[in-house]
């Protein structure tokens, strides 16, 4: 491992960003109504970049009233200048792209590449849908009976509270918005108060494109639970969209079910890396690199559980830890950091301990696995050897840049130990017979199924889990029906 130095003094006007403290409401910028405000800390240095307001149950339902004044107007908005509008936000972001990167590495710490792939990925949403906007198509039909016609409109859903997390600040932020301009519904977006000036980035990107006034709303608040209660109780507001933990997204359900709120749920992932013993071991190594150490672990789709061939063990674990014992560590600013820090303290510690339960239980450090020393919020690449299925780690999200590897002879036995989880969002499978590994993902219990390769999102493509990694899909054509109403009518002709 690596440990690259501290970067020199960068600031948010360093890289051109010019902060608003303000919520953003009605197209305003306006300060809570308690005066109070939230500190976004550096990751990597641990100091203060700046205050955003925080957001107070007041301020919550003035953004709903700005959405309800704005959603009969946007919904009868043709379709074809809400597509404008969204491909102006698209080529807005790609000329904003390594501004929006360097602030996304500063409040969250990402590597720089990786902070530079999320603005592009994030970016494809708004173009993505800009194109779905102008597609959204009913149906047209006879009853069986002959007695008359079926016709199905889709209709916007209505006013959307859209909750985003840290790890992919600006990517979760357009993945959700996108879709629901698209539709014709108006947002609210609350985003992670660890990260929020990306989302306020972007709400001053998308007024630019032309969107109007109260259509995107963005306010942050460290009193989540009761701001967002609040929105949830609004029988105006009629979507909640939340990608988060399993934990906290129960906690919404249950909330959501007093409302009888429509529900998108992207939870947790505890997803299985499988490297078959007739692998191309250079492309599964490739492949787990990507798969594990993307944003540093800090992500839902992120292998968690490794799972190698008896046969190809010791050569797999050997040539893992050849990699990881390399990768540069240090800010994620720095253009050389291939990993970064975790978002707080408390998660350097979340992981420990779980690296520390796992050696308990007869897991043997292989490489890294002691917190470093130092400012920033980092933790070493680290690779575990013979983790044992009773292990914390073997059940729970890891969220940051540890790859467990278990041994496996059987598939009938790798597919039980992949299926023993309550998640069910992304797997990852390595083999040569494509006819196996088709076989084994069918049988595998997740939304998403990665082959001969680490990196499965696409805008393109719906994402989403089974069971308790969530409700819904998001991306592809899929996205934009969880913000539309089918509506039928009956018609004599």
């Amino acid at each position: 491992m690596n440990i690259h130095s501290l970067p020199e003094t960068h600031s948010l006007e360093s890289i051109g960003f010019h902060h608003r403290e303000g919520l953003y409401i009605n197209r305003e910028w306006r300060a809570a109504a308690g005066g109070e405000t939230i500190q976004v800390v550096d990751p990597s240095t641990e100091t203060v970049l700046a205050h955003v307001a925080d957001a107070s149950v007041e301020d919550g339902i003035a953004a709903v009233d700005a959405a309800s004044a704005a959603a009969d107007s946007w919904r009868n908005t043709a379709p074809r200048t809400r597509s404008e509008i969204l491909r102006r936000a698209f080529e807005l972001m790609n000329a904003r792209a390594e501004m929006l990167a360097q602030l996304i590495s500063l409040e969250n710490g990402k590597a720089l590449r990786d902070a530079r792939g999320e603005v592009s990925y994030a970016a494809e949403f708004f173009r993505w849908n800009a194109e779905e906007a102008v597609r959204i198509k009913g149906d047209f039909g006879f009853a069986p009976s002959g007695a008359n016609r079926i016709i199905v409109d889709y209709e916007p859903i209505g006013i959307a509270l859209l909750i985003t997390p840290w790890n992919f600040p600006a990517a979760m932020a357009t993945r959700k918005i996108a879709p629901a301009l698209a539709a014709g519904c108006t947002v609210i977006l609350k985003p992670a108060s660890e990260t929020p000036l990306t989302a306020y980035a972007l709400a001053a990107l998308l007024e630019e494109a032309g969107v109007p006034p109260g259509v995107v709303n963005v306010l942050t608040t460290s009193k989540a639970d009761d701001v967002t209660g609040a929105i949830m109780r609004d029988p105006r507001v009629r979507k909640l969209s939340f990608t988060g933990s399993t934990g906290v997204g129960r906690h919404l359900l249950a909330k959501a079910a007093h409302s009888v709120l429509s529900c998108s749920m992207e939870l947790g992932g505890n997803a299985p890396l499988i490297v078959f013993d007739d692998a191309d071991l250079d492309v599964a190594i490739e492949g787990a690199m990507v798969a594990k150490m993307r944003n540093a672990g800090e992500a839902c789709t992120a292998a968690n559980r490794l799972y190698v061939h008896e046969e190809i063990y010791d050569e797999f674990a050997r040539r893992l830890v050849a990699r990881m014992d390399t990768l540069v560590v240090g800010p994620g600013v720095n253009p050389e950091t291939e990993c970064g820090p975790m978002i707080t303290r408390k998660a350097v510690e979340k992981i420990d301990h779980l690296v520390s339960d796992a050696v308990s239980r007869g897991a043997k450090r292989i490489c890294g696995g002691e917190i470093t020393a130092g400012s920033g919020y980092f933790y070493p690449p680290t690779v575990l050897g013979d983790v044992s299925l009773d292990a914390a780690m073997a059940h729970e999200e890891i969220f940051g840049p540890v790859a467990p590897l278990t041994r496996f002879s059987s598939e009938e036995e790798l597919i039980n130990l992949a299926n023993n989880t309550e998640y069910g969002l992304a797997s990852y499978i390595f083999s040569r017979d494509v006819s196996r590994a088709m076989r084994v993902a069918r049988r595998i219990e997740s939304g998403m199924v990665a082959i001969n390769r680490g990196l499965m999102s696409d805008p393109a493509a719906p994402f989403g889990g089974v069971k308790q990694s969530g409700l819904g899909r998001e991306g592809g054509a899929h996205g934009v029906l969880e913000y539309l109403e089918a509506k039928y009518l009956a018609v004599s002709i």
